[in-house]
Parts: C-alpha cells; structure tokens; sequence
C-alpha cells in the first residue's frame, strides 16, 4: 500500500495540498496552476487516489471538484505524516503557492540553523486574511512565532538598495521559499 501510495512526486503534491486543506475542494485545472503539473497527469493521480478512497470527489456543473476523504481510516496519520515530511519550509512554501505570493524567503536566527523558536519571513505579495490565518495554523502546528514582513512588488524594488535594513537580510543567510529575489 505504501509503495502504491507515494509512488510519484505529484501524489505527494496532491496529498500535501488535500490534506492541509481537508475542508476546501479544488477541481483539476485549479490544482494543475497551483502546483505547476500537467493537468492529465493531475487527474490521473487523483482518480488513482479516489480508487484508495483517500479522496473523494463530487461533480457540480460541467466541474469534478476533489477534497480528502476525512472518514478515511488514515486521514489523521497521513495529515500528520505529511506535516513532518515537508517541515516548516514546506507548509509556508504550500502556503504561499496557494494564495498568490510572487517571493519569499526565511531569514534571520532560523535560517542560520539556530533552533530558534521564531521565524523571520520577508514575503513579496500581499496580506490576505486566507494567508495570515494559514500562518497563525502553521506557527500552532510547529510550535514557532512567526514574524513577517510583507511588501509589495514596487516597495521591495525601491527599498532593495536603498534601505540597509533590507540590504542586510539580503545579504544575511536565508532559505529561498518561493520565487526569484533580483
């Protein structure tokens, strides 16, 4: 069953996003966009899911939206075995992919391996009530406080070389989470 289970990245993909989300419904080209796959190959793992009955799906309209199947005996043990797979770096990765964030990165005393209990972010995006509420279920999930510094696109190229701030986390140790910083 396990080898059937995580027999190919993008199942592990899915499951990460079902699972973390268990009460949202996703149909296959919204998923294919979030996660950057195929489509065909997105509906393929998903049918392959449903068939272990760790998905279920449901057909509105012309639309076959999918979510986890919570009556899944399993449910609770892969939920959790999927949050200790990814880490923190990838719940706030699977976060920021799910609500639009163009780059952000960790910096400070975690990003230096310290075993810190708090998290320094710099995100380029914007603050939405959807992502600060993921963040508060993160930092409850890892036991970490989580500090962020959210800015804009245009904000962060006109402080990028002016602001020494800034100029000092860029120039500081930093695990890359998602996008290009120039």
């Amino acid at each position: 069953m396990l080898k059937t289970l995580f027999s190919s990245s993008t199942r592990a993909d899915l499951l990460a996003l079902l699972l973390n989300n268990p009460d949202e419904r996703f149909y296959i080209r919204e998923i294919a966009v979030m996660l950057k796959r195929n489509p065909s190959g997105i509906k393929r793992e998903l049918d392959k899911l449903e068939e272990m009955e760790f998905v279920i799906s449901e057909k509105v309209a012309n639309l076959r939206y999918f979510k986890a199947n919570k009556q899944s005996p399993l449910f609770s043990e892969l939920k959790n075995l999927i949050a200790k797979s990814l880490g923190l770096s990838g719940a706030l990765k699977n976060l920021f992919k799910r609500n639009a964030v163009k780059a952000a990165f960790i910096y400070g005393p975690y990003a230096e391996n310290d075993d810190s209990s708090s998290v320094d972010l710099l995100i380029i995006g914007l603050s939405t009530p959807t992502l600060l509420i993921g963040l508060h279920d993160i930092e409850g999930k890892f036991s970490k406080s989580i500090n962020c510094t959210f800015l804009d696109d245009s904000e962060y190229k006109n402080k990028r070389k002016k602001d020494a701030t800034l100029k000092r986390i860029m120039q500081g140790k930093r695990i890359n989470l998602l996008g290009r910083l120039r």
